[in-house]
């Protein structure tokens, strides 16, 4: 699980490097497809941190993470059209992007809300097992003691006392 979260920061650190350090293709709507390209990028990254996030709060990330790789490989699909200049497969693959990272965030989100409840859940259910523990705890040594009492008494009141004379 760790392994598949450090894939994903250094995938997306790398995104991040692809786009400062590569030049832009100017196509037909030549400030359009960059400017899609890089929200999309914006978004999947939002999207990882909401990932890690629910992964730190306890949620079942796996399916998210699928979710993120093929959001990753449409991104990387609108690289490749940037570089060839053709504005409307650009366009496609961002948006695709786009769609995927909104979604997983939004599914991220209530992951995290999942497992904080559960949490607290949890939290209150030990809780609650605790109190009765100790209220039985309790209850079961008083009655304990109170028939340990009884069967005393009973025991010392019958005896009869036996009185020998002449034994010093």
């Amino acid at each position: 699980m760790v392994s598949r979260l450090r894939f994903l920061v250094v995938s997306v650190f790398l995104f991040s490097l692809v786009s400062v350090s590569v030049p832009w293709v100017s196509a037909a709507n030549g400030d359009l497809a960059p400017l899609e390209v890089a929200e999309a990028e914006e978004a999947l990254a939002s999207a990882y941190e909401a990932v890690l996030q629910a992964d730190e709060a306890g949620a079942d990330v796996s399916g998210l993470i699928d979710k993120l790789n093929v959001g990753s490989e449409y991104l990387v699909e609108a690289y490749i059209w940037v570089h060839l200049g053709d504005s409307e497969n650009i366009s496609h693959f961002a948006g695709l992007c786009y769609d995927i990272a909104l979604d997983v965030h939004s599914d991220a989100v209530e992951a995290i809300d999942e497992a904080r409840n559960s949490e607290m859940n949890e939290f209150v259910l030990v809780m609650l097992g605790s109190v009765a523990g100790v209220i039985l705890v309790v209850v079961l040594c008083s009655v304990g003691w109170h028939i340990f009492k009884k069967r005393y008494y009973k025991k010392v009141l019958g005896l009869k006392p036996e009185v020998v004379f002449g034994e010093s």
